[in-house]
Formats: structure tokens, sequence, C-alpha cells
């Protein structure tokens, strides 16, 4: 939002952005079939804030920018409520929405910042930068001609220069290895859509796997085509990988357990101040997965749309339930659209599993910091390494259809508990991806060796592609340029992980998600003990 210095007139549009936001609010939270008006406190208090925010225009010392002021009014007064609800300025809103509605406006390229240039990981496939011939390892130097190598480039400036109106031109300019001179890109922006079933393949004959990164619009069409897609493939078993999953739209959780609940099964319900808010979903529609051996994997990366799923599962004894303590978030926001372009997401219910269960860790007010610190107070009590360190509320017991207890009051607690396994882990390996060291070497390597790799196809790449200690040298001399310090210990005691992960982004640089997630799950604990229990997931659902 730009910032001007204010004449007296210039408070009209501030106050009317304070007094549309306050009565959207209340509105927000009364308007249902009966008539209400504002309680004299509330406009006591709307008039105040109005008096004050006129005096400090009027009266104050310097000149101030209202816009700034009230910006700041409305981000504290909503602190006092709870960590989810938010406001969101006009400025940042089309980021925000992007990643939920599914698609943006753009040249449709994935990429990184590697030592102060932005390097294209890779082109999106259908969009405008792939069907000029834009490459994987290219080098964007210039963008409309303005230099961006070397000029201290954020990810946020990058999205804003290269994302625009369907339609519009950007021209960017690229140093592409192989080629003396650079070459100029003129790309029309386009629609370009971002997927949020991350991959979906056939752990063998009959186990199928779901990676679903949030629950954004497009998702429930995206699980329903990979489901689809398992089933003509024989799957019989179905593994359905939440780790990590922030969470995104309910309807969409909702849809997704319909595709695996049988019959006429409450998913979930949400309670609010108002009836309006008040809802009960229930399975219903014939689900293209209602029997089957079912597993869902969380984490304690694993919120709000992901609990609905997991949640609904294990009340219903549909399958199990395995990793470690979900995130915990059980309140539902609704956004509001303001006058000026910004949004208020405002919480106005909570939700409830089958069983009764509400699964939102405690908060005091709005205290984010408190909030998501719990999330690593898991790794200092012992948590996420031993289930013995679980914290339950044994005052919220409830019981699943066939008598298993369950507990509310902070995420789901998994059926099947699996630590976090450091045996390979090192602050060594975590400085070489927070450098970018992993992702520069295998990008490159990926872009060197791109013909050969790709006439050996995935299958046999994942059975006989091994990482030779000849090309962890050569990540480790990317890491040392990249002001790494060689640690050997913990190089050493990292290294079987390391080889695993970097040909993991080797895949990833020829195959995308494809080829990345089948040899990262190799590794994951989650992943392997899903495998293992497939079988005791069946005999729960057939109790």
């Amino acid at each position: 939002m730009s910032t001007h210095k204010n004449s007296k007139r210039a408070i009209t549009l501030p106050l009317y952005i304070a007094i549309t936001l306050c009565v959207g609010v209340f509105i927000g939270a009364n308007m249902v079939g009966t008539s209400t008006t504002p309680t004299s406190d509330f406009m006591q208090s709307l008039n105040k804030f109005r008096q004050v925010l006129t005096h400090i225009e009027n009266d104050y010392v310097d000149e101030v920018n209202s816009e700034d002021l009230v910006e700041s009014a409305i981000t504290n007064m909503l602190e006092d409520l709870d960590p989810h609800t938010s406001y969101i300025p006009a400025r940042d809103l089309e980021l925000v929405q992007s990643r939920l509605e599914g698609n943006y406006e753009g040249i449709g390229v994935e990429f990184n910042i590697f030592r102060d240039t932005i390097h294209v990981v890779t082109p999106l496939s259908g969009g405008p930068s792939e069907k000029l011939g834009i490459r994987a390892g290219d080098k964007i130097v210039k963008v409309d001609g303005k230099n961006v190598a070397g000029t201290g480039m954020t990810n946020q400036k990058v999205v804003e220069l290269l994302r625009g109106p369907g339609g519009s031109e950007v021209t960017v300019t690229i140093k592409r290895e192989g080629e003396d001179e650079l070459i100029d890109y003129t790309i029309v922006r386009d629609v370009i859509p971002q997927y949020s079933v991350d991959v979906s393949y056939m752990v063998d004959d009959k186990i199928g796997y779901i990676k679903v990164a949030r629950f954004a619009n497009s998702t429930y069409l995206e699980f329903k085509e990979a489901l689809l897609e398992l089933k003509d493939q024989g799957m019989e078993k179905l593994i359905i990988d939440l780790t990590g999953n922030p969470g995104g739209y309910l309807n969409r959780a909702v849809q997704i357990a319909d595709e695996l609940l049988g019959g006429n099964q409450m998913i979930v319900y949400t309670d609010g101040k108002e009836k309006r808010y008040s809802e009960e979903h229930y399975s219903g529609d014939p689900g293209d997965f209602e029997e089957g051996s079912l597993v869902i994997m969380v984490d304690e990366g694993s919120a709000s749309a992901s609990e609905i799923v997991a949640g609904a599962i294990q009340d219903h004894d549909r399958g199990l339930i395995i990793g470690r303590r979900s995130f915990g978030k059980g309140l539902v926001q609704m956004p509001i659209d303001l006058n000026d372009g910004s949004e208020l997401r405002l919480t106005i219910s909570r939700y409830y599993t089958p069983s009764g269960r509400s699964i939102q860790k405690t908060y005091t007010g709005g205290n984010l910091d408190e909030y998501y610190m719990e999330a690593y107070e898991r790794f200092q009590n012992g948590e996420v390494y031993s289930s013995d360190s679980i914290k339950v509320n044994d005052t919220l017991e409830f019981r699943t259809d066939k008598g298993r207890i369950v507990y509310g009051g902070g995420g789901i607690t998994p059926d099947i508990f699996v630590p976090l396994d450091t045996t390979y882990t090192s602050r060594y390996l975590n400085k070489l991806f927070s450098t970018n060291s992993i992702q520069e070497y295998t990008l490159k390597y990926a872009q060197d060796n791109r013909a050969k790799i790709e006439e050996m196809g995935l299958d046999q790449f994942r059975s006989e592609f091994q990482i030779s200690d000849a090309m962890l040298k050569d990540l480790v001399s990317i890491a040392e340029e990249n002001k790494l310090k060689f640690n050997e210990a913990e190089f050493n005691r990292s290294k079987k992980l390391l080889k695993q992960l970097t040909k993991a982004y080797i895949a990833r640089g020829i195959w995308d998600n494809d080829g990345f997630y089948p040899i990262f799950n190799e590794q994951d604990e989650i992943f392997l003990q899903a495998i293992r229990m497939m079988d005791e997931a069946d005999k729960i659902a057939k109790q």
C-alpha cells in the first residue's frame, strides 16, 4: 500500500475503512434471521476510536499516515481474539489466495535463488514458460531489461516481478549453460494451475499412495482423479499422506472423507455463536474407496482440514492413523471482504470430530509466539521421540464406534506412533539445505546429465542409480563455496541419508514430484510403518 502525507481531508478514507471493518465484524457476528442493531457499548467504542484517530490526524505534532495507523489498530485488536483470526492487507491478498484457489496468473516457473541469482528449478507443465522453451537450470538475470542478478533479490520480490494479469507481457533474460550469449524471452502471462495433490503412485501391485499438500479449491477433483487412476492400476490398499498439510477448505476435507466412508456417517460438525455457523456434515454419495485397507499419515504439521479427515477415519474405525500427534487447529474461519481489497478471516465456529472431540489446542488470545512455539516444545520435551511424552487430557476422553479410547483437546493422537528418527541427521546436513547447497548441486547435476538419466527411465534410476563418493565431494565443494565449513564427523554420520536425499532431488530435477517422492519415501519412517501396518488397518475396518 502506498504511503502519503495526510491532509485533514485524507482522514475520510481510513476512517471509512475502520468503520467498515468494525461494522463488518458486527454484521458477520450477528446477521441471522432476526434483525439486530448495534449495542450502545459498541457504538460508544466506535465513536471513541473515531475521536482518537481524528485528534491524531488534526493535532499530533508530526505528520502521520492514517492508513498505517488503522492497519496497526486492526492487527492489535485481532491479537486479543485467537491465533487464527487474521487480517490480510490488500497488497498481500492475491498471493495468499492463490495457494487456496488453485491457480494464479504469471509465467509458470518454479524458482530458487542460489548465490543471489534466480535459477529456474522447473518450468511448470503446460505453462507459458515451458511452451517457449525455458529449461530447468536457466538463470534469470534480467526482467524487462532490469538487472536482477546480484541485487539482493528475495522470493517475494521475484514473485512480484514475474506475476501479473493474464495477457500481459514480461521479458526475461536468460543465461543458459553452454550458450555464450544471453537469451531474451517475451512471455505472455497466463493462468497457472497450482496442484495440491503432490503425487500419486503405486508402491507395489496392491498399495497406492496419495500425497495431499493442502486442501485447496481443486483438491477434491485432483484427489478423485488420482484415486481412480490408482484403482485402474489394481490398487486394493491406500495410504493418504497428510504430513505437513496445514489444511484449507473444510468442504474439500468433507468431500475426500466421503470418498472413504460408506453409508450415512458423520464426518464433522461445527458449533458457532450463531446458528448459521453450526453445521453437520455426513457421508452420503457413493465413494470410490469405501472398502479396503486405509492408512492416514499425520505429523505435527498436519492441521485443520487434515485433522477433519484423520478424525473422521479414526472415530469410525475406518482405518489407522499413523505418525505423530497433529497440530491441533479446531477453529473455522470465514473470509470477509473489506472495501479496500483487504480481507478479514474471522473465527466463527469450532469444529468437532464425529465422537464429539474438539482437537483445538489451548491458546491465550492471539498470542502467536506462544501458540506456535508449542510445536517446537514437542521437540524439547521429547514428544516427537517417544509416545510416553505425549500429553493427553484424561478429562477429554471419547470412544470410537468400536470402543477404542481417543482424546480431544490438542490434535489427533495417532493409533500407531512413529518417533522422529535422528540417527542420520546432523547440523551439517541441515545447513546443506539451509545454504541451498543440495538444491544447487542436484539442479546442476540433473541439467548436465538429463539425457542420460531420462534414457534410464525412473524405474531403472530408482533401482540402479547410486550416489558416488565423487558426487558427494562435488556437493561438499559447492557447500564450501556457499561459506559452509566442512564437518567430517557430521558428514560421515549423515552420509547414508545424504545419499538418499541427493538421489531424490536429482530425480525431482528430471521427473518433478513423480520422481522425488518414491525415492524420498524410502527413508520416511512414517511411510515405511504405514506399509507394515496395512493388514492391521484392514483388521480394524472389518472388526
